[in-house]
């Protein structure tokens, strides 16, 4: 029937669920031990949504999974058509290289891969690296055009020197003559240290938003859109014990507890989080947000590809 096709509100299989970073590690780190980063070329452990069982989606249009790379591995370089983030969740001091730069990766560091970016990632220190990929696979399957290809050698050879990007591009200046080579952020790393520090300056204002506490978006410093073309980064500040009022938007979203303890109801259901640990908001689902210690999230969700397209709606409690 029409009404079948065009519902009177989103109707989706992606369900509310929480996935325990501590389990995770356990099941990654035993990986770890039976295959390589070079055999498996991508060592991950794929969050699957429970509503969509064998799809490998968190959400109908997002991807995420947990790397792993161990001491001396290096996941070898390639590219493909997809949009890709990092943020990291255990670990510190392993790298990863995109277009010839190489960045440092630690804790909560927001690390982005532009469409058809060589990037290779490698571990020189002495402890395991983990960290959460998410990626916008589904919708390039979507429009059928998923393009992937390997390089030559395990690591591309470096052009720029470590921080060039952030210099050229993270200063509140451009190179007078720049000019946009793709849509992604010319950044590829934004240091947790330094948007922390941020959020710690402004909640010195107590302007709190009663659905977000503090909400912050990563822009992209040419135009100050989005960081990245197809999937919208956040990270939001919980002051302690902080009940945020219901909400709910067409964007679903996957959350990372980067600091603090709390829980969240979601579509009724209550979900207890700590440091680490991700859950999803399915779109459309009301969701409140209570801090137990002061608590720092970070997520993403579709909401630039659907501001683009006009789609994107949301609903703050007692409207």
């Amino acid at each position: 029937m029409f009404a079948d096709i065009i519902t009177p509100e989103p109707r989706s299989q992606c369900v509310a669920h929480l996935w325990r970073f501590a389990q995770a590690r356990e099941w990654l780190l035993e990986a770890g031990e039976l295959i390589t980063a070079k055999e498996a070329e991508r060592r991950v452990l794929i969050l699957e949504n429970p509503g969509m069982r064998g799809e490998s989606r968190i959400t109908t249009s997002l991807y995420a999974g947990l790397q792993l790379v161990l001491p001396g591995e290096v996941a070898p370089a390639h590219r493909h058509s997809q949009s890709a983030l990092r943020f990291v969740l255990d670990g510190s001091g392993a790298h990863t290289s995109v277009n010839g730069e190489r960045t440092c990766m630690e804790y909560g560091d927001f690390v982005i891969t532009p469409p058809w970016a060589w990037h290779d990632h490698g571990n020189d220190s002495d402890q395991p690296m983990i960290w959460m990929d998410g990626l916008d696979i589904p919708v390039a399957s979507f429009f059928d055009a998923s393009f992937a290809e390997g390089f030559d050698a395990d690591e591309q050879p470096l052009s720029r020197e470590t921080g060039d990007s952030q210099a050229r591009y993270g200063a509140n200046m451009l190179p007078v003559d720049y000019q946009p080579q793709g849509l992604a952020s010319p950044i590829f790393n934004y240091p947790y240290a330094r948007s922390r520090e941020a959020l710690e300056k402004m909640k010195q204002q107590q302007e709190w938003d009663p659905c977000h506490g503090l909400k912050m978006r990563y822009v992209n410093p040419v135009d100050g859109g989005y960081a990245m073309p197809t999937i919208a980064p956040f990270l939001q500040l919980l002051p302690r014990d902080f009940k945020t009022v219901p909400y709910r938007s067409t964007d679903a979203t996957v959350y990372v507890a980067t600091e603090g303890s709390g829980r969240s109801r979601i579509d009724g259901e209550e979900f207890n989080w700590g440091p680490r640990d991700i859950f999803v908001v399915p779109s459309w689902k009301w969701v409140e947000h209570e801090a137990g210690d002061e608590a720092v999230l970070f997520s993403y969700s579709d909401r630039v590809a659907q501001q683009k397209l006009g789609f994107w709606r949301e609903q703050r409690g007692g409207d």
